[in-house]
């Protein structure tokens, strides 16, 4: 992946000077940026919308790789990424070129006009313009924060919405109320469309069942509606209507059971075969989520020491027990010392964190992370 160009990087950090607040839940700023665009996001793709706290961006994996297995051309939207900050927009199957992001990010700044307007606001209104003026047969559409004014959640009738698993992040943003955190992700709920959730807490999914019913969504949960599970070295996904015997998915670890079942739920109701998910399950890659790492120095320390080197991008308390039971499974396997190389900014609950690998990790690396504020 290459890295972005000092074009790109002045362009971003322009943005970032449009609005004193990182960021600032709402909808009227990017509302009215997307009418002086000429509402570009009623001139998209059936849309897929996904919100919840862990399993968004490998749930939208999934799906994409079945749609592309299907034949489909795919627009994806994700944040944060990895590297180059144009991972976010995947235009028809490819990551956005460079030229294309600067003039939508050129037109977003003139459509602005200067008025305050935060940098999520910004660059989601520049990729449903990149959206917009690209065909493809499908749109992945991934939340920033929250759900309800999340920037993203301006597209009135979606094909289907999902709601991954949901847990305390973002408390700064969000608070600290579970039940308020639930509502506000349901927030991208819209009347008369499929919705499908992750198993929640039995919180969550009063919370979430009765949000559906306020606005005439059709709601199914996982393990209530429909069922994902290993059994056998085997991933079977059943519902009313079938029971499918597939494969194991391509992302390590149980918990992406979950995110697949979510994502074969959702290309059930877009009336995608049984073939392409079969196929899209054990095809999806989403870097830096449980990755193995295989080559690089880093790789190359670890191999000379019969160790394995893991990647993973958790921050919060949910996605450590997540990441800690697929370890758990690993070292079953193996038998190995588990020593962990962590980072992490000061706003981030670290001690919860740290408590699902209480008994499992033997050491503790902590590591400054550049330009920002960590705990080290």
């Amino acid at each position: 992946m290459h890295k972005d160009s000092e074009a790109l990087k002045t362009a971003l950090q322009q943005l970032e000077k449009l609005h004193p607040k990182k960021i600032d839940l709402g909808l009227e700023r990017i509302n009215r940026v997307l009418k002086a665009l000429g509402n570009p996001q009623h001139n998209l793709p059936p849309t897929v919308h996904v919100a919840g706290t862990n399993g968004k961006g490998s749930t939208i994996a999934f799906l994409r790789a079945i749609a592309e297995a299907q034949g489909l051309k795919v627009h994806v939207y994700t944040s944060p990424h990895l590297v180059s900050f144009c991972e976010r927009i995947v235009l028809g199957g490819h990551i956005i070129e460079e030229p294309i992001l600067l003039d939508a990010l050129a037109r977003v700044q003139t459509a602005n006009a200067d008025k305050p307007l935060s940098f999520f606001e910004a660059t989601t209104a520049a990729a449903f313009l990149c959206f917009s003026e690209h065909p493809a047969d499908l749109l992945l559409l991934e939340t920033g924060l929250g759900g309800r004014f999340d920037a993203t959640n301006v597209i009135e009738r979606p094909a289907a919405v999902a709601i991954t698993s949901i847990d305390y992040d973002h408390k700064e943003f969000l608070g600290k109320d579970l039940a308020k955190i639930a509502r506000e992700k349901a927030g991208i709920f819209k009347a008369y469309t499929p919705a499908f959730s992750a198993p929640q807490t039995d919180l969550v999914r009063a919370v979430l069942t009765s949000e559906a019913a306020l606005t005439r969504t059709d709601l199914k949960n996982l393990d209530e509606h429909f069922h994902c599970y290993r059994q056998q070295g085997r991933l079977v996904f059943e519902d009313d209507e079938q029971l499918l015997d597939l494969p194991l998915p391509s992302l390590a670890g149980d918990h992406q059971s979950i995110n697949a079942g979510l994502a074969i739920a959702i290309a059930k109701s877009l009336k995608i075969d049984d073939h392409a998910i079969t196929t899209g399950i054990t095809k999806a890659t989403w870097p830096a989520r449980l990755q193995s790492i295989t080559q690089g120095a880093l790789f190359d320390i670890a191999h000379q020491h019969q160790a394995e080197l893991w990647l993973d991008g958790g921050h919060n308390p949910h996605a450590a027990r997540a990441l800690a039971g697929a370890l758990a499974e690993i070292e079953a396997k193996t038998s190995r010392p588990l020593v962990m190389i962590m980072g992490m900014l000061a706003n981030k609950d670290a001690p919860g964190f740290l408590d699902a690998f209480t008994g499992l990790a033997q050491n503790l690396i902590a590591v400054p992370i550049r330009n920002h504020a960590s705990l080290t």
